[in-house]
């Protein structure tokens, strides 16, 4: 029913009335836009109309005002979106419950123990329900341990069920593959998972003692505490590294079938106080080439009484069953050691063990001495066959002093100084063959190896083909021996002298500047006869008279055979090197040249 109060219908308690009558249900515009914004429109004064006034509506028609949003225009409403199922393989991943216990194991034939106590670790995957037995690592226990059972589902009867975490507790027997595990405890995350499930947990107990491990604890002696000492290793090692004292001494070991005494060095590493034995081969002996015979080592002196019982050839000793090792002390020339059960005569050390000896313990006396050599054993002399003229002397000489002849050593330094420094002579033959009386020679030395080549210059018409005439080599003189030759050097190369080479005769007629230049250098070494000859000739060839240079030479005090020409012949000589500079300049200014 509707009612109206304009038409005189009252207004009932629980009834309300509309107005069937109404057709215009909009909302007056009440707002304009001014640049962009809304504001509320303003009655425009003196226009005759005002704006659209806005009627509150009452709460009844509110709620008839429909609210619903048109499906043709904006399409039905999104629905909430369920949640994402996930696996329990996702939820589960990486967690693991873990349990202890442990299982007993019957020990048959056997008078120290009945059974043995293993203990395990029972690891349970939540994400497949699978389960692994592992059994911890117990030091010296003599059984393969670790992994017992590998990852898998256990069953649980014979029906087909498998056990699940709902089955586990602490304080329980567990029954796999026919053994009795017993459950002790487990880990603070298992608790809360198991309790969070509403699972009680049991009262945790301990696992019980083995009793053979008990039996063994009992045998093995209590470990003293040793006071630690004071000796400082690291300054020993910075002092003593590299230090070694070597001594020569006599392996007697005569008293076995076929003994002998062999020679020795013993070395001993002031750095860690070890020793190293080593034998000393002599050439062809027959024996196999095993040098070492003790490895480097600490090697004990006295060991203590309680562990003298046990035979060393089952375990090496360690420093606790050890009393005191060998040292310096220990090793005296002259007397006789014993060293891991051999006997050795020490008759001899090298230098640096006698200084030390010197230095630090002058109390020990320390002086070789005279041993005994072997019965039937002579001295010999190794005896270098003569030369037989194949071949240099030196290539020849290595076939006698190894088996595999290796090449004669060289001096570096003088073939780096003195690499393609080289002095030029000229020569020619000294024959009575009328026909060699025009044969030019150049004579070369090689200052690096002093290697001697001769070239022969060609002469038109003298029907002799010119070319090399000697390759390079070291050439002796006619005066030395064979096994001891000696060779020509540049203080024999004097002009005027005669080259005896193989049994030919050279002349020596002239040289170039530069071996006057290299005499002049050398002259503490070169004989005053070969550097003036030298001198005289290269005066010569630059145009100064032979009589004159004479005089000039004696009244400057040159030496015997230098010649001076009037006209410069001081400043010839100059160039030379044969009169000082200060001695032209002098003799200038005066005007006597």
């Amino acid at each position: 029913m509707s009612c109206n109060s304009s038409h005189g219908f009252s207004f009932m308690p629980g009834y309300t009335c509309r107005d069937i009558t109404k057709s215009a249900f909009h909302k007056p515009q009440t707002l304009t836009y001014k640049n962009g914004y809304g504001l509320p429109e303003r009655p425009k004064v003196g226009i005759g109309h005002e704006p659209l006034l806005s009627k509150q509506l009452s709460l009844n028609e509110a709620k008839q005002v429909p609210n619903e949003t048109p499906l043709l225009s904006y399409g039905s409403p999104a629905k909430s979106r369920p949640l994402d199922f996930i696996p329990a393989h996702v939820v589960y991943d990486k967690k693991v419950l873990r349990f202890f216990g442990y299982f007993q194991q019957t020990v048959h034939h056997s008078p120290d123990e009945e059974y043995r106590v293993r203990p395990v670790v029972f690891y349970y995957h939540l994400e497949d329900d699978s389960m692994c037995v592992f059994e911890p690592t117990v030091e010296n226990s003599g059984i393969p341990q670790g992994k017992l059972m590998k990852r898998q589902r256990l069953p649980k009867n014979d029906r087909g069920e498998h056990y699940h975490w709902k089955d586990l507790n602490v304080a329980m027997d567990l029954c796999v593959y026919g053994i009795k595990y017993r459950i002790t405890h487990c880990d603070s995350y298992t608790q809360d998972f198991m309790e969070s499930q509403g699972v009680v947990l049991n009262d945790p107990e301990m696992i019980p003692a083995d009793p053979y491990v008990r039996h063994r604890t009992k045998l093995q002696p209590s470990i003293a505490y040793t006071t630690p000492s004071d000796f400082d290793r690291l300054k020993q090692f910075i002092t003593m590294d590299r230090k070694v004292l070597r001594f020569f001494a006599l392996w007697d070991n005569t008293d076995r079938l076929f003994g002998d005494s062999l020679p020795v060095a013993i070395q001993y590493y002031l750095v860690d106080d070890s020793v190293e034995i080593r034998e000393l081969h002599e050439p062809n002996s027959g024996r196999d080439p095993f040098p070492v015979l003790l490895r480097r080592q600490k090697v004990p002196k006295a060991i203590k009484p309680a562990c003298e019982p046990f035979p060393s050839c089952v375990l090496e000793l360690s420093a606790q069953e050890v009393h005191e090792f060998y040292s310096p002390r220990d090793f005296l020339i002259g007397e006789t050691l014993k060293l891991m059960g051999r006997n050795f005569l020490l008759y001899d050390c090298d230098e640096f063990t006698r200084a030390y000896y010197q230095h630090n313990h002058p109390d020990i006396p320390v002086k070789p001495i005279q041993v005994e050599k072997k019965r039937g054993q002579k001295e010999t002399h190794r005896v270098i066959p003569s030369y037989n003229g194949w071949g240099s002397l030196e290539d020849s000489l290595q076939n006698c002093l190894h088996l595999i002849p290796e090449p004669p050593k060289k001096d570096l330094m003088k073939l780096l100084e003195k690499d393609r420094k080289v002095l030029r002579y000229a020569a020619r033959l000294d024959s009575q063959n009328p026909q060699d009386a025009g044969r030019r020679f150049v004579l070369t030395y090689y200052l690096c190896n002093d290697m001697i080549s001769i070239w022969e210059t060609a002469t038109r018409n003298s029907g002799i083909i010119g070319g090399k005439f000697l390759e390079k080599t070291r050439i002796p003189k006619p005066s030395s021996s064979v096994d001891d030759p000696q060779y020509y050097g540049p203080a024999d190369f004097a002009i005027g002298s005669i080259i005896e080479v193989f049994k030919h005769r050279f002349l020596l007629t002239d040289a170039d500047h530069y071996v006057l230049k290299y005499l002049e250098s050398e002259s503490d070494r070169i004989p005053a006869e070969t550097l003036n000859s030298v001198r005289q000739r290269l005066a010569v060839e630059m145009g100064v008279p032979q009589e004159q240079s004479q005089t000039e030479a004696s009244a400057l005090a040159l030496p015997a055979g230098t010649t001076l020409a009037p006209g410069g012949s001081l400043t010839v000589l100059s160039l030379l090197g044969l009169v000082p500079t200060s001695i032209v300049s002098a003799l200038g200014r005066a005007g006597c040249c």
